[in-house]
């Protein structure tokens, strides 16, 4: 256990008392939407009326806010449709909301004291990375509002605290305690997990120091029974794999619970995910296609018609590809004629019954109602994808080439019998003599096909892009009203179907690493990972013209540049170490740099995986990404201040592997020098933080040259700046 003396006991109360004033101060100003509040407040909105919704993120934290503001009283109807509505004139209880947040961005601060006081450091180097937090402006921002990266760095901080807990009890190990702090990392890794998806980072990094744990042990000088190494090995799997797994599938159980009602993220899903909420529209006016049925057919995920129109193919393309000069068939974004297409058998039907409902498996040809004409595909290069296959029509009474006509309907999810459905019938159309799928995709044909959308022939039956769906039964072959055939239909349907959970699980998981993958469009805001540490840009959250009131996400310059250089000069402490070894000198005594390996190592490793990773993505990247890793860096700036003004270490665990109390390691250890480079550090912080203040508060206003001075880098975008600075 750590030193729990008067004095440090007074210090984390004292920094856990600032931190919660810092960051419920002013919380109910501005009474708007602010930057990401549009969507997450949004969500928790959807939690209270139960309406399905899609996000990148897991839910766990999204979850929380949903309770926060069900407890304050919130209905659930104000829907945060923008950035700038107002709060209080739709009485929205959003103080109890932000309040959420501002609570586990308020609780961080005292464990990352926790977690130095743990790993042997003395109150005031724990009370400098504590201090690194408190002060820090971009905390202290994200903990004011409706967002989810306080939750994440509190249960982030948790799981730090949890490990090296457990770590400590390793001559212990097996005990309750053991078991406990094993279990508890356990727990909050998946609630790190479970509230953002860059939260697996922190799964990641326990990971890493988990095989490094476990390659020691594996050490037959430590350990000459191998059964000893299985045991913690399974021990670990058990705590580390397992419990998180399944606190993990839990949120997720919870979410599909509660959420079961059709919502604005139905879309998203498959028919059968669809089809298990209440009121969704598939349950509600999805019909059996029949043959002879006329239909409209769209792209799942390009929402674009099938159309066909009497133009014809360019002789040659612009590559000088020669065409076959047949009629073009492309992708339409809007209803028209030209998107009717009529189901032709190609086996004998009966005259009426349920014979006539097309099936899973079965092959058809479509026929263009304003041409005449059926749809084909043949062995000739698309226009915009010479590796597909060109998509064209031919003449309804010209059998020479009805084979190429012919296509078989494969429904997603289908099975043998199934019937084709509209709206939910999502299936890919099979060409039956090349294999390939029906297919668009993003390109935009030229003037000579009107902008329209590409539509080839795919040879990957996999891609996305291959799935449609039957949008409309525009005519059918007796007249029969298709309302007529929805009600026949659904009156015994109307209750939503069940879908196995795991089903649901594993699908919105793909959705999710889809999607969040898929965030490339440029923003103002974004940046590259490069630039983070340094506060090169931030975030412009919210502006108000009148009063020139802005909140602008951006870091304590003074403590990031701080954990900047502590990093840079732990990294050359390690590299010097280690060559000099290599020649035979040991400046560092063995108990010091087993500590900076040991702990400041650990706090280096979380940094990485936290920070590194982030190069490799393409998606849309901003400053918020590096909380984690700054939350990490604070750490080893400790453990770096410990080293150069300290001398001595002291060893937790005795030779013979029994606990010895720590000596106090206040004044006596590192003398005068702490306590006063701890002062002039926080007062340099509290001064920074004061100064650029109304930007992380939003208030007061400011004048344009007051705006000017407070743009400590010339790359930070601030609104209102004077004239002579330039106008932003």
């Amino acid at each position: 256990m750590y030193d729990v003396s008067s004095f440090s006991i007074a210090a984390v109360g004292i920094l856990t008392l600032f931190a919660f004033f810092l960051r419920f101060y002013k919380i109910n100003h501005p009474d708007q939407v602010v930057f990401d509040e549009v969507h997450f407040g949004k969500f928790a909105a959807h939690y209270i009326s139960r309406e399905y919704y899609f996000d990148v993120h897991p839910p766990f934290a999204k979850m929380l806010f949903g309770l926060a503001g069900w407890f304050v009283g919130f209905d659930g109807k104000f829907l945060f449709e923008n950035i700038g509505d107002n709060y209080t004139d739709n009485h929205v209880p959003y103080v109890g909301m932000r309040g959420l947040s501002a609570i586990f961005g308020s609780l961080t601060v005292p464990v990352v004291y926790g977690i130095m006081k743990e790993c042997g450091y003395g109150t005031v180097v724990s009370a400098f990375s504590a201090s690194l937090v408190l002060f820090d402006s971009a905390h202290i921002a994200q903990s004011r509002l409706i967002l989810l990266d306080s939750i994440l760095i509190f249960f982030m901080a948790m799981t730090v605290y949890s490990y090296i807990r457990f770590r400590k009890l390793r001559y212990r190990d097996f005990t309750a305690e053991w078991w406990g702090w094993l279990v508890a990392t356990g727990v909050f890794m998946a609630c790190t997990w479970g509230s953002k998806v860059n939260g697996i980072l922190t799964v990641f990094a326990i990971g890493a120091a988990v095989l490094v744990d476990l390659w020691d042990i594996l050490d037959y000088r430590k350990n000459e029974s191998i059964d000893v190494f299985w045991r913690q090995f399974t021990a670990r799997a058990v705590g580390l794999i397992l419990v998180p797994f399944i606190v993990y599938l839990s949120f997720f159980w919870v979410h599909f619970t509660v959420l079961n009602r059709s919502g604005p993220g139905d879309t998203f899903m498959s028919p059968a995910f669809q089809e298990s909420l209440v009121g969704n529209e598939l349950l509600m006016h999805s019909a059996e296609i029949r043959y002879l049925d006329t239909v409209t057919i769209r792209a799942k995920d390009a929402k674009v018609y099938l159309h066909s129109h009497p133009e014809k193919y360019p002789l040659r393309y612009d590559d000088g590809r020669i065409s076959s000069q047949g009629q073009q068939v492309t992708g339409y974004g809007h209803a028209d004629e030209n998107n009717h297409w009529q189901i032709i058998p190609t086996k004998a039907l009966p005259e009426t019954g349920r014979g006539r409902i097309v099936r899973h498996g079965d092959t058809i040809q479509l026929l263009h109602v304003n041409t005449d004409s059926v749809l084909l595909t043949h062995d000739v290069a698309s226009p915009l994808t010479p590796t597909n296959q060109e998509f064209t029509t031919h003449p309804k009474e010209d059998y020479s080439r009805y084979n190429e006509t012919l296509f078989q309907v494969l429904l997603m999810d289908g099975e043998e019998g199934s019937a084709w459905r509209s709206k939910s019938g999502h299936f890919r159309l099979v060409h039956v003599l090349t294999k390939v799928s029906l297919y668009t995709h993003k390109g935009q044909l030229p003037d000579w096909a009107f902008l329209q959308q590409e539509i080839n022939g795919n040879k990957n039956p996999n891609d996305r892009g291959n799935v449609w769906f039957v949008d409309e039964i525009v005519q059918t072959p007796d007249g029969e009203d298709v309302l007529n055939r929805q009600a026949t239909v659904n009156t015994p349907n109307r209750d939503p179907k069940p879908r196995n959970f795991f089903k649901k699980f594993f699908e919105l998981q793909g959705l999710m690493l889809q999607h969040n993958a898929g965030l490339t469009a440029s923003h103002p805001y974004a940046s590259s990972p490069l630039n983070w540490p340094f506060l090169v840009s931030g975030i412009s959250f919210w502006t108000e013209s009148e009063s020139q009131k802005q909140i602008y996400f951006i870091g304590n310059i003074v403590g990031w540049w701080t954990c900047v250089i502590a990093v840079s000069v732990y990294i050359g402490i390690m590299g010097a170490d280690m060559i000099g070894r290599r020649r035979n000198v040991k400046a560092i005594p063995h108990s010091v740099r087993k500590r900076l390996w040991n702990s400041a190592g650990f706090f280096l490793l979380v940094w990485f995986i936290h920070y590194a990773p982030f190069f490799l993505m393409s998606r849309q990247l901003f400053l918020h990404h590096y909380l984690p890793s700054h939350l990490a860096s604070t750490l080893v700036a400790g453990a770096v201040l410990h080293f150069l003004i300290s001398d001595t270490v002291n060893t937790p665990i005795s030779a013979k592997g029994h606990f010895t109390p720590l000596r106090h390691r206040n004044y006596a250890e590192i003398g005068y020098r702490g306590p006063i480079i701890l002062g002039i550090w926080v007062v340099m912080l509290l001064i920074a933080f004061v100064y650029i203040s109304p930007l992380t508060y939003g208030t007061p206003g400011l004048t344009g040259d007051e705006v000017n001075a407070r743009r400590l880098l010339n790359t930070w975008t601030l609104h209102f700046a004077a004239k002579n600075a330039g106008q932003v």
